[in-house]
């Protein structure tokens, strides 16, 4: 698999300096300086494994950027970069597809944790999505069903669109119904061990999840919450 990353930053001292980096570590980059430019350039090359991308930009913002690349592929891992320390910021690039973010000002060592973890969890789950191609076609829950080769969920025969990170905890929460697992263990099985980051990640996607799938989020009856331990998948 090529190390490919997008790198939309209008701020060109930033730009440099993160693309610098990514060079050292052997990814090959692409670069945007605004968001308009970033979406057309992913429309026309979409393989990358990793995009990262700046909240406050002019014109198309951030957010608006994720929701669009995030519709056009469902796979590509997203971090936003963003100068706001606002948990509320943060939430609106995950409610938009976003798999992690970085706050500025950050060091080298911490940018390149954060996209080597998330370029082995994107390379995971495309050698997980060729192995599928032996195994079988659906995972099936009550209305729900997960098509394992084209990673796609459908409700009640209607398509729903799920980033990588909620495609993967509903696959391991389908293949381990009524089980309860902590938020660690969900953290350590869907973004990996080597996951640098707060685990209200997890809560994030949950939520996320429930909006798209439950009937009535406030009171889900396939994603539980075990109060003081974590979830588990009701079938």
């Amino acid at each position: 698999m090529n190390k490919r990353v997008l790198v939309v930053e209008d701020e060109a001292s930033i730009r440099e300096f993160i693309v610098i980096n990514l060079k050292r570590r052997g990814y090959e980059t692409v670069e945007a300086q605004d968001g308009e430019s970033a979406l057309e350039i992913f429309s026309i090359d979409r393989d990358f494994q990793i995009v990262l991308l700046d909240i406050m930009m002019p014109g198309i913002d951030g957010i608006k950027v994720c929701r669009e690349i995030r519709r056009m592929d469902a796979n590509v891992g997203i971090i936003m970069l963003t100068a706001r320390t606002q948990d509320v910021d943060k939430i609106r690039g995950f409610n938009q597809g976003a798999d992690d973010y970085i706050t500025k000002p950050f060091s080298p060592p911490e940018l390149m944790v954060r996209v080597d973890s998330l370029y082995r969890r994107v390379e995971l789950s495309m050698i997980n999505a060729e192995k599928q191609n032996e195994a079988p076609e659906t995972l099936t829950s009550g209305d729900l069903v997960l098509h394992l080769r084209r990673r796609r969920l459908t409700m009640n025969g209607v398509e729903m669109e799920l980033t990588q990170i909620e495609y993967q905890l509903l696959e391991f929460f389908f293949s381990n119904p009524d089980k309860e697992f902590t938020r660690d263990e969900l953290l350590e099985r869907v973004w990996g061990a080597n996951y640098v980051g707060q685990d209200k990640i997890v809560d994030v996607n949950i939520r996320r999840l429930r909006m798209k799938i439950e009937k009535d989020p406030s009171r889900p009856m396939h994603i539980i919450t075990v109060w003081g331990h974590g979830y588990k998948w009701r079938t």
